[in-house]
């Protein structure tokens, strides 16, 4: 790939399946900063990945906050072993967490089963089929 490639903001769009709102709402939040030409953006190959990184967060359950404190850890010292030192407790904290809401959804599917159970009971002994 040429050192001076540059992605329009089309070919993002269609690379990774996301609107052309999204790439401008993580701009606008500084998440991202493609050079401009007048009115174009234009995308280097830093600014891919990094889509790239945002994207994997947002499907991972990280707010916008969380993806830009990781980034900006990056940026500053101690930089990369921050990084990877934040990112690391980020994991640690939304792995419990979906732990927690697992948890909470296999005990509601039980309690949804005792209730079902006592419903179909009553309706036995009130003679009513089912």
């Amino acid at each position: 790939m040429p050192v001076n490639k540059y992605y329009s903001i089309t070919e993002l769009t269609r690379e990774f399946g996301v609107s052309t709102r999204t790439l401008r709402f993580y701009e606008d939040e500084g998440l991202i900063h493609p050079e401009r030409r007048g009115r174009t953006r234009l995308f280097r190959p830093a600014d891919r990945r990094l889509i790239q990184e945002i994207l994997r967060g947002r499907r991972i359950g990280f707010t916008i906050a969380e993806i830009r404190e990781i980034i900006q850890v990056y940026k500053d010292p101690p930089g990369e072993l921050g990084q990877l030192k934040l990112l690391m407790k980020r994991i640690d904290e939304k792995r419990e967490d979906l732990r927690k809401k697992r948890k909470d959804i296999d005990d509601t599917l039980t309690e949804l089963d005792n209730i079902e159970e006592a419903c179909l009971g009553r309706l036995a002994e009130i003679g009513v089929g089912t």
